[in-house]
């Protein structure tokens, strides 16, 4: 396969990449970010609270890769191993011989969706810890390791990992994305008219499997990785060290790929600094410290999407505000909106529009101030209709 080929096997992930954007509502970041994480052959976590439509996500991209076996399971404390690997024959038991079926399950598999990972039961966490570390599977009658075809798994968790055990597992999901309900009540107006309207059959690009392969295998490692870059991840390694943020040399080691992968993606030869923005779903262990890790990430290569997470914090603390005014009356609330709100709203989306534009001439990423600037706007919303009583169909002319 020629580079024109492996251009155009970008070029289609890319328009994959829009279209579940576009389909999934304040998903963007998201559905890229597991879309670069296959193309490293890694694997993911989505972690959030249920109906935030991590299995619609993962089913919807692995169904685009044409000619892919794909598996998938929701895990529990008694899932056996048989259950995910292969079942016994029951007929050639009969007949003395001692078989399991591998079609359909995890050992055949080139993509996997395993939902409530770290509900994997303690007979099945070797199996799983090889599946997912070396693409392997031991066979219950103790033959020849099989070598599973695996590119990558996208996982799905309500909650982190309690145990021992399903730490072991968290530590080899090289990739975490958080997701929550939508914020935008447009967004969410949007959503619930998607209930009742009648369905347009979408746009949807797929990939051969093949050529998915040859991305994962030869053209993502033969992406370029600058000086440049290698002295910007030392740079943000030491960053994090000094707060006490500390990850494996395993972890930084895969993560190169990653930004391999994120150049490919955008049809790059070589790794850019605005690439480095994939390593804030990578080093950190627990939500809370990934804002300190996506604030070191941005400091280092994104002055612009730096200042936007100040002007996040102004937000956020006018939405707290907002929520502590909860009760009182429609006069308080309009005050409060006339005197503070409406001003320190303004001011950031103008300031957060200027950023975009400076960003965009610049070639840097525009990501974390479109995210940012989603955040603004569901404030906004809740502003006007909780705030100043407007209707929910009037919101989006306001926005």
């Amino acid at each position: 396969m020629d580079a024109r080929d492996a251009q155009g096997t970008a070029g289609r992930l890319r328009a994959i990449t829009e279209e579940l954007s576009d389909r999934f509502y304040e998903r963007a970041d998201v559905v890229r970010t597991l879309v670069v994480t296959l193309l490293a052959g890694q694997h993911s976590l989505v972690l959030g609270p249920p109906g935030t439509a991590k299995s619609e996500m993962a089913r919807e991209l692995t169904g685009r890769i044409e000619g892919a076996a794909y598996w998938e399971i929701l895990l529990s404390k008694f899932t056996a191993p048989t259950r995910m690997f292969g079942p016994i024959d029951v007929a050639a038991l009969a007949r003395g011989e001692y078989r399991q079926v591998y079609d359909g399950r995890a050992t055949t598999a080139h993509v996997a969706f395993i939902d409530e990972i770290f509900k994997c039961s303690t007979a099945a966490l070797n199996e799983t810890l090889g599946y997912l570390n070396e693409r392997i599977y031991h066979p219950e009658n103790g033959g020849e390791p099989i070598r599973c075809p695996l590119i990558g798994a996208i996982t799905a968790s309500n909650e982190l990992p309690g145990g021992e055990d399903s730490a072991a597992i968290y530590d080899r999901l090289l990739v975490r994305i958080e997701v929550g309900y939508l914020e935008d009540p447009s967004n969410f107006a949007a959503l619930v008219r998607s209930a009742v309207s009648r369905p347009v059959t979408p746009t949807r690009t797929t990939v051969e499997l093949a050529a998915l392969q040859h991305a994962v295998t030869e053209a993502v490692p033969a992406t370029g990785v600058p000086d440049a870059i290698v002295d910007a991840v030392c740079t943000l390694r030491a960053a994090l060290r000094r707060k006490e943020l500390v990850a494996s040399d395993r972890r930084w080691r895969q993560a190169v790929r990653l930004l391999q992968a994120s150049a490919y993606l955008d049809g790059r030869p070589a790794v850019a600094e605005t690439d480095l923005s994939v390593l804030t779903h990578v080093l950190w262990d627990s939500p809370a410290q990934r804002p300190t890790v996506e604030r070191e990430v941005l400091h280092l290569v994104n002055p612009d999407a730096r200042e936007a997470l100040d002007l996040a914090d102004t937000i956020d603390e006018l939405e707290a505000q907002l929520d502590a005014m909860a009760g009182q009356s429609r006069e308080a609330l309009s005050e409060w909106v006339i005197k503070k709100a409406h001003n320190q709203l303004a001011v950031a989306g103008r300031r957060l529009e200027a950023l975009r534009k400076e960003a965009a001439v610049a070639g840097r990423s525009t990501a974390a101030i479109d995210r940012v600037n989603g955040r603004l706007r569901a404030v906004r919303a809740r502003v006007l209709t909780e705030a100043l009583g407007m209707d929910a169909s009037m919101v989006q002319a306001e926005l």
